[in-house]
């Protein structure tokens, strides 16, 4: 059974960090691209951050650039996601997804084979 955990969240002041984490069990992580997603409420899911299955490619949603960062360590079958100054429009429930597909830069969220169930992230101004 797969399992998708994230982890991390909280209350944080503009301007502030966080790291998410998601740890996944059940499938052979090494062969997922890793995602993150987010969902802001009353707002649909959008794509934040992708990285391929090595790890040696990431792709950013473009309001993220230069402040989040992707990552994963595959011998923790964990991926993160680095959010560095943090705005109040980065309040959202963050979500991992795990995609079997070869990685290319995609912002869909349709395809994906396995999700989390999120994490919060309020950012106070």
């Amino acid at each position: 059974q797969v399992q998708l955990v994230e982890s991390g969240g909280g209350l944080v002041q503009a301007g502030g960090s966080l790291r998410l984490s998601c740890a996944a069990s059940g499938l052979t992580f090494g062969n997922y691209v890793m995602d993150w997603f987010r969902q802001a409420p009353g707002k649909e899911r959008e794509f934040v951050a992708t990285i391929s299955g090595s790890g040696g490619r990431t792709y950013y949603e473009d309001s993220v650039k230069g402040r989040f960062t992707i990552s994963r360590d595959n011998a923790k079958n964990t991926v993160y996601l680095q959010m560095n100054s943090l705005k109040p429009e980065d309040t959202a429930v963050y979500y991992c997804a795990a995609d079997r597909r070869a990685w290319i830069p995609r912002t869909t969220l349709y395809g994906m084979d396995y999700w989390g169930k999120g994490t919060l992230v309020t950012v106070s101004s």
